[in-house]
């Protein structure tokens, strides 16, 4: 039988880890891709997702930076935190500090989406950031806007857990059924190759770290409502964002006055996908602004 190839780049496989050891602390392991040269940027993913989902702008920023797309504590390759360490935010950040510290970097410039860009804004807020670009971050929502959020994350989860790898293949062939998976997250699921649908799919159904983020979450305590005075921070949102809406954009930018507030007209949750070049060059315009 003549064997089929795929007109798609394969996704790629991460092969770097650093070793962690905070002072007083479980030492814990996290994947990460390292790219390119000069202004050190790091890339943060949401919730169920790992750094691939980065794959569409990293060509462009590493041509400029030195980028590294981490899979946080949990998600992707990174394995889950260790037991008795928690995943509150006051535990998270300065972990991730000190991942920075191991990786080599001071005070990096941080790009988020979603969850990677509430964790972004609050390394910023510990000093930790040189400067932030969040795309579609959490913790900007009310009551009700968070459980609805929450209930299409539980069915995003549901769904990547109950479904077949097999079946998955079939289905992430066709982009009818790459959009049943993904319009979620993706303004423009139908550019996303099915390599990366089927990837994607696997790692939300995997990610360790899913279960005790959203019970994080759930805090009246994650709500981000403190300026930013002394780091550039762009806040950019997808105008068709299905999960945390666009409105949410407003109330970040009455939070961090100095913050600028960047429409992303034709995406969705998950911007880097639906407009690559746009997302990039709103990146580099924050590096730049530094």
């Amino acid at each position: 039988m003549t064997a089929v190839t795929s007109p798609h780049t394969p996704v790629p496989v991460t092969e770097s880890f650093v070793h962690v050891s905070p002072e007083g602390r479980p030492d814990f392991d996290l994947a990460y891709e390292r790219r390119g040269s000069g202004e050190p940027v790091v890339l943060l993913h949401g919730i169920g997702h790992h750094w691939q989902a980065w794959e569409p702008v990293l060509s462009v920023l590493s041509a400029s930076c030195e980028v590294i797309a981490i899979d946080l504590p949990g998600f992707g390759a990174s394995p889950q935190l260790p037991d008795g360490v928690s995943y509150e935010l006051d535990s998270v950040i300065p972990l991730l500090s000190e991942a920075f510290t191991a990786l080599g970097l001071e005070r990096p410039h941080v790009v988020g989406n979603s969850l990677g860009g509430l964790l972004a804004l609050e390394l910023a807020l510990h000093g930790h950031a040189r400067s932030v670009t969040a795309l579609s971050p959490a913790g900007f929502w009310n009551g009700a806007e968070r459980r609805y959020a929450y209930a299409v994350l539980m069915g995003m989860r549901a769904g990547a857990k109950g479904i077949p790898d097999g079946l998955l293949q079939r289905i992430a062939r066709s982009a009818a059924g790459r959009a049943a998976l993904t319009s979620t997250i993706y303004a423009r699921p139908g550019r996303r190759s099915p390599e990366a649908v089927v990837a994607e799919t696997r790692s939300m159904r995997a990610a360790t770290g899913f279960a005790p983020t959203l019970k994080v979450g759930r805090s009246p305590n994650v709500i981000f409502d403190q300026d930013i005075p002394d780091v550039p921070v762009t806040i950019g949102w997808g105008e068709k964002d299905r999960l945390l809406l666009r409105r949410q954009g407003t109330r970040a930018k009455k939070a961090i006055p100095g913050a600028r507030l960047v429409p992303l007209p034709g995406c969705g949750h998950v911007p880097m996908n639906d407009d690559p070049a746009l997302v990039a060059r709103v990146v580099l315009e924050t590096v730049r602004a530094v």
